[in-house]
């Protein structure tokens, strides 16, 4: 079965071309849904495979670059890591297909949606079944091209004040490019130093010696494309803007797969990245301080949508801080139960908007518990699953994130318990404004239920949400068992019950804060929140790294710019009046040369080339 795996890349790349030859003539999103479905299937078929034959196998399709000894094949990776990320990206794209055509019916460009949709699937499963780094950075480009595409599929409405989603989707691509010249430079390193780009040749331990300045160099330039990709300190900020894209798109790049690229390529090249401990430290702090930072500014959000994505950003940190550590499994385990609970939260959402008729606004919410009672209750599991309350999913995989950190880094640890607790706060202040209280607007009085094809994927992501935590259940280890078929023998921190109680008193204490602030005392109909001031202001702005970027990079492109403007009007300018009017002169003095008679032409040609002739002749001899 290993030989169906090229598959899982053919059903969504056929679902693609489809939609975007005959789209309109045809259901886009059942063609979009089933090739997101048959890919699932498809991956399925190799989960099994793998069951037999654990340590897996390459498919190599064909060559793909052949030149000056550089071998280079199209070639796909069947292992446990990979095949999870298939299932996953496959599993929950497919409930986010089904989702989506209910949630975009209507849209005049419904076809072109679900074409976009399935180009990155395919796009996301060519980065993660790649078995060489070129492969991987198709895959890494690809998703990029996506999320522009999508991120701006609205181009012409607007985003904020002054900014339109086409803007939104230039801040992502253009944030991206940044991490991307770090990716070019690794690639660089990895081609001279390996001479080939295939993961069996870079990972075999002949080329790197741990703590060399080289491979030191290559992982922090590998890190910078990681954390542009996966939205970490200082290149998130483009997350929150993203959200500009519909719904669905949000949940599937956004949420559960494209932000999780950066997490599975450490993983993937952990043998790099263990060489080198001042970069896995360095990522340690980095996911710390942004899981902190994130869930501090996630708080102060009044849209529903940023509020995820700041959360996103957050539970990202999570992942980031454990693949630091060395702790691959809990960063994966984690990776797939953010999938479940944060697609679920994101699709929730998005029902929430379609039924008050597209408002992100929460101070316009209210009471919807009453009119949405499917929503609120799969939107309940998914927020208390972000909050890490036992037995769902999330509180098992964010454990061994915490264990392994406790155990490692007591700083790290410590800055991942402050973040648990804002996660608990966040998630709470937004459930009692959204669903509790009175209707503070005459949409939210209105509301009624979505239709089945948005409930239904909600509740098939609220039931994996519930049952997540099972497959790496404390003392049976399943998930890690399996991904040591390709990780090998790697250190996973053990379920410690007094992280776990520490973890869940901490979510506790902000769940209840939050009741204390807006639920005894329900958001007012003045809509002002209880907590406005100085410093919610700074964390409303993401504690102002936008306005820092605008300062510093925008004002200053527009300075040179102004600068090289002035310099042209002047300088230049002036040069460029000096060469005309030399142009004019020479002209007017070989404008007198022209007599308009043909002999005189005729013997100025036999001039010039008895001249040229006698220059060659001349010439040559000497």
């Amino acid at each position: 079965m290993f030989g169906l795996v090229p598959l899982v890349l053919l059903f969504p790349a056929l679902g693609a071309g489809i939609n975007l030859a005959f789209g309109r003539k045809l259901h886009a999103g059942v063609i979009g849904s089933g090739a997101a479905v048959l890919a699932f299937s498809a991956a399925l078929l190799q989960f099994v495979a793998l069951l037999t034959e654990p340590t897996g196998t390459v498919i190599r399709l064909f060559t793909w670059i052949e030149d000056a000894g550089l071998h280079v094949d199209w070639a796909l990776r069947v292992d446990t890591l990979s095949v999870t990320m298939m299932l996953v990206v496959t599993g929950v794209g497919a409930l986010i297909h089904v989702y989506a055509i209910g949630y975009m019916r209507g849209d005049e460009r419904y076809a072109r949606f679900f074409a976009y949709l399935n180009l990155f699937l395919v796009a996301m499963l060519v980065l993660v079944a790649a078995d060489n780094f070129l492969m991987l950075f198709v895959g890494w480009e690809g998703v990029g091209l996506c999320s522009f595409l999508l991120i701006g599929f609205w181009f012409d409405q607007p985003h904020g004040v002054g900014w339109r989603n086409s803007d939104a989707a230039r801040k992502a691509f253009l944030v991206n490019r940044v991490g991307d010249a770090g990716f070019i430079i690794a690639l660089l390193i990895i081609g001279t130093t390996c001479g080939s780009f295939d993961y069996a040749v870079v990972f075999n331990g002949e080329h790197f010696l741990p703590g060399d300045p080289l491979v030191v160099a290559l992982t922090l330039c590998l890190l910078i494309g990681c954390a542009a990709k996966s939205a970490q300190i200082p290149l998130f900020v483009w997350l929150p803007d993203a959200m500009a894209g519909p719904t669905p798109v949000s949940a599937l790049i956004h949420a559960a797969t494209m932000v999780t690229a950066g997490m599975y390529l450490i993983t993937r090249a952990h043998t790099l990245f263990e060489l080198a401990p001042l970069t896995q430290a360095v990522i340690a702090a980095v996911g710390a301080l942004t899981a902190l930072l994130a869930a501090s500014a996630a708080i102060a959000q009044y849209d529903i949508k940023r509020v995820l994505a700041y959360s996103t950003i957050s539970q990202l940190g999570f992942m980031m801080g454990a693949v630091g550590l060395g702790a691959y499994t809990a960063a994966i385990f984690h990776l797939v139960t953010h999938a479940f609970f944060k697609a679920l939260l994101f699709l929730a959402a998005g029902s929430v908007v379609h039924a008050l008729g597209h408002g992100n606004d929460m101070r316009m919410m209210g009471g919807l518990r009453r009119h949405l009672p499917t929503t609120f209750a799969t939107y309940g599991i998914g927020a208390l699953s972000l909050a890490g309350i036992p037995p769902l999913a999330a509180f098992f995989s964010k454990d061994d994130i915490l264990s392994a950190a406790w155990t490692a880094q007591p700083l790290v640890g410590l800055a991942l318990l402050g973040a648990a607790g804002l996660t608990a706060f966040y998630i709470g202040r937004q459930a009692l404004i959204v669903f509790f209280g009175a209707p503070r607007s005459r949409p939210a009085e209105h509301a009624h239920e979505s239709p089945r094809l948005i409930t239904l994927p909600l509740i098939g992501l609220a039931s994996l949400a519930v049952i997540g935590g099972a497959l790496n259940w404390p003392g049976h280890g399943a998930l890690g068992t399996w991904l040591g078929h390709t990780l090998g023998e790697v250190h996973e921190a053990a379920f410690n019950p007094m992280v776990a109680l520490l973890s869940v008193g901490i979510s506790g204490i902000g769940l209840g804060a939050a009741y204390l602030i807006y639920g005894l005392q329900p958001l007012p109909e003045n809509r002002c929140d209880p907590l406005e001031g100085r410093t919610f202001d700074l964390l409303a702005r993401g504690w102002g790294l936008n306005d820092l970027y605008a300062q510093v990079f925008v004002r200053g492109f527009n300075s040179v710019g102004a600068w090289l403007k002035h310099a042209d009007e002047s300088g230049f300018a002036s040069l460029e009046t000096g060469v005309l009017t030399s142009t004019d002169r020479s002209a007017s003095v070989l404008e007198r040369t022209e007599t308009r008679q043909i002999n005189w032409n005729i013997a100025a040609i036999i001039g010039g080339l008895a001249l040229l002739l006698t220059l060659t002749l001349w010439l040559g001899g000497r």
